[in-house]
């Protein structure tokens, strides 16, 4: 009885773990698009995606039905929603580049790496949160520090996208790239979010 009653607290971690992970992959497989716009790597991203929306589908089950968690319940279903909401976003910027026509720029390369990295630590935050907590929290706050680093170069992608409209066509052409590294800023947004859920969850068990 005892184990079963183990097994059914543990289920949360190892299905948010499981979204940490598929997350991760995902925004490799970002990266690896963003480099080489190789189709096999939005096919991979696309695959991530669903799985990772099939394990917060079992996660919310599995709090409607589960009366004790090892954490807070709105902390569990904020994490699991935040960390599925990064790779959506990353989702979402592959999508509509091959929708709106629009090449990959290198603010766009380099804000795929860095998402790449946050998205790492993040993982490892998740993997860390049961035995080592504090450990957990030093990698919640290196994935909020790759987000500001994230925001200062959607900052200068603008910057120098509204430089000087030439034409019409520029004028589209910037308004495509706009909304591609604005679903890019999002995923970094989702992502120091989901590390201030972690950094609360620190907090409440030490």
């Amino acid at each position: 009885m005892n184990r079963l009653f183990k097994k059914r607290q543990n289920v949360f971690l190892k299905l948010i773990h499981d979204q940490a992970a598929l997350t991760l992959e995902g925004l490799d497989a970002l990266k690896t698009y963003l480099d080489s716009r190789d189709p096999a790597a939005s096919a991979l991203l696309d695959a991530k995606e669903k799985e990772a929306d099939e394990a917060r589908r079992i996660l919310i089950d599995e709090l409607n039905k589960t009366f004790i968690t090892p954490f807070d319940r709105e902390d569990i279903f904020s994490l699991s929603r935040t960390i599925d909401d990064v790779l959506d976003y990353a989702y979402s910027t592959v999508s509509e580049m091959q929708i709106l026509k629009v090449k990959p720029t290198p603010y766009m390369q380099r804000m795929a790496s860095l998402l790449r990295d946050a998205a790492y630590e993040l993982s490892m935050a998740v993997n860390s949160l049961e035995d080592h907590p504090a450990v957990s929290n030093d990698h919640a706050q290196r994935a909020k520090a790759l987000e500001n680093r994230v925001e200062g170069v959607y900052r200068e992608a603008l910057a120098d996208l509204f430089s000087g409209a030439e034409d019409l066509k520029h004028v589209v052409m910037m308004l495509k790239l706009r909304e591609v590294y604005r679903h890019m800023s999002n995923a970094a947004d989702r992502g120091d979010e989901a590390a201030n859920v972690i950094a609360d969850i620190v907090v409440k068990i030490t």
